[in-house]
């Protein structure tokens, strides 16, 4: 059912973050604007995968979602129909819905209050 979990670091400006992981053999596989700088990076280095999104994109593409300091996880799962039954509908921060990139995501949060997005991305089946 879960495929891969990967932590969306919330932060600022993604820029001055960049050189740290770049040093550790990361590259950016994906990058988003947010106006004039980075809104959005997926960065990979061998197997582990991170993100990192601005809290001003994150407002702009969740519709004004305040999202804690610690970020998201973010999980992809082969069909969103289990997650869908299982996430009591007070929990849903964001309603079930389809993104540019053709994931179709939900995000819902967890009783210790961390956000945590549920994707399916159909390429990978």
């Amino acid at each position: 059912m879960f495929r891969k979990a990967t932590p969306i670091l919330v932060v600022e400006a993604i820029e001055p973050c960049l050189p740290f992981w770049e040093a550790l053999g990361f590259q950016a596989v994906a990058t988003v604007p947010h106006g004039d700088r980075l809104g959005f990076v997926i960065l990979q280095g061998d197997a582990v995968g991170l993100m990192y999104q601005t809290h001003a994109s994150i407002i702009d593409d969740l519709k004004g979602l305040t999202v804690p300091r610690g970020g998201i996880t973010y999980i992809d799962v082969a069909d969103l129909a289990l997650i869908r039954t299982m996430i009591p509908a007070a929990a849903v921060a964001v309603p079930e819905r389809t993104t540019f990139y053709g994931a179709t995501e939900i995000y819902a949060w967890e009783p210790g209050g961390n956000l945590i997005g549920f994707s399916h991305h159909p390429e990978q089946d």
